[in-house]
């Protein structure tokens, strides 16, 4: 009998909070306000964006947040969206979930920084009471995201650690990473580390090797979002007989050896063109050569509403194409337990929860 992938406890450390709405929520939401989505019926509108996103553009892709930013303006759509995703997360076995999204993107209303935060919050703290009140479980945390071609990294740090005890756990900054290095925001990341605030850094999808570098030197990162270029930093080469011989170049090395840990995104990666060196479809995904090297992979869905997907499914994926058993994906769990932004306490609970899940499938 097929174990039920979904029941099982997951993980979630990159996930969009603009990349995973329900379609007939920003139908209902865009008809309250005036905008004008693509399509009026929530199995179009779904297509839509997935046909859209599927393009091999991080910049295409991209664009699609168009219209899900569009409808997040008013501390009633972000509350909606913040506590719809919980419920998706918790219906999905999800048991951790980390909200990552740009506050500064959601002031065209006339919100403050700080009331989109408190908006965020008062939606993801719904979704957990009921998911509660039903006798089910599932615990939060908002990275606050600064959008790295704007001037406003110290701007959006300082929110995110004014909001340290209101569900902010961490810092991001996103948007096109071509062009547009981390030590743009180096005062930033140094403010942060001065506040002793954890950092993760979109680096490796839409950019290589050196990005990653400075998401490392200047953004202090102690996550990569993607990373999936750290595979251009790894040679490999035949030695005598069929053994292949590997070399982690210095940055692979680095990130190897301290275990920083890696949100991989499979189908986004494929989307968004960050393997396309490599390939076009799953199997040309670095994620099996990444874990087989040790490397602290995480299994991560980027955008469900764009991507068309699930945490389950994206485990699935991987699984019919890597050939990856139930202990496979429980290392892929535990390992985002450990990387998550929590205290060692509830990152230790969440293990428990992990391996008590397992043990029982």
């Amino acid at each position: 009998m097929a174990t039920n992938i979904k029941a099982l406890p997951k993980i979630s450390l990159h996930d969009h909070l603009d990349g995973g709405l329900r379609p007939q929520t920003m139908i209902d939401l865009a008809e309250k306000i005036g905008h004008k989505l693509p399509a009026t019926d929530a199995a179009e509108l779904g297509n839509w964006f997935f046909e859209s996103a599927d393009s091999g553009s991080l910049e295409r892709y991209l664009e699609t947040f168009e219209h899900t930013t569009a409808v997040m303006q008013t501390a009633e759509g972000l509350s909606r969206v913040a506590k719809e995703f919980v419920l998706d997360l918790h219906d999905d076995g999800v048991i951790y979930g980390e909200v990552r999204w740009a506050p500064e993107q959601h002031l065209s209303k006339g919100l403050t920084l700080d009331e989109t935060v408190e908006a965020v919050q008062d939606g993801l703290e719904q979704g957990m009471s009921e998911v509660e009140a039903a006798g089910g479980f599932i615990r939060t945390g908002q990275l606050v995201t600064a959008m790295r071609q704007n001037n406003r990294g110290m701007e959006i740090a300082e929110l995110a650690v004014r909001h340290r005890d209101n569900g902010v756990v961490g810092f991001d900054i996103a948007g096109p990473e071509k062009g547009f290095l981390p030590v743009n925001h180096k005062a930033a990341f140094e403010y942060l580390a001065e506040q002793l605030f954890p950092i993760t850094v979109h680096a490796g999808e839409g950019d290589g090797v050196a990005s990653i570098r400075d998401a490392i030197v200047s953004g202090r990162a102690l996550r990569l979002g993607h990373g999936v270029r750290l595979i251009e930093d790894v040679m490999f080469s035949r030695a005598e007989g069929d053994t292949d011989v590997v070399v982690l170049g210095e940055v692979a090395e680095w990130v190897h050896d301290r275990g920083i840990a890696l949100e991989l995104s499979p189908s986004s990666n494929l989307q968004t063109g960050a393997i396309s060196m490599l390939g076009e479809t799953m199997a040309d995904h670095p994620f099996d050569i990444l874990y087989e090297l040790g490397f602290k992979v995480t299994v991560n869905t980027d955008n469900r509403l764009m991507s068309r997907t699930t945490l389950t499914r994206e485990l699935e994926l991987l699984m019919s194409t890597f050939g990856y058993s139930l202990a496979d994906l429980e290392q892929f769990q535990l390992n985002a337990a450990e990387a998550s932004f929590q205290a060692l306490d509830d990152r230790e609970e969440l293990i428990d929860m992990i391996s008590e899940g397992f043990a029982n499938a």
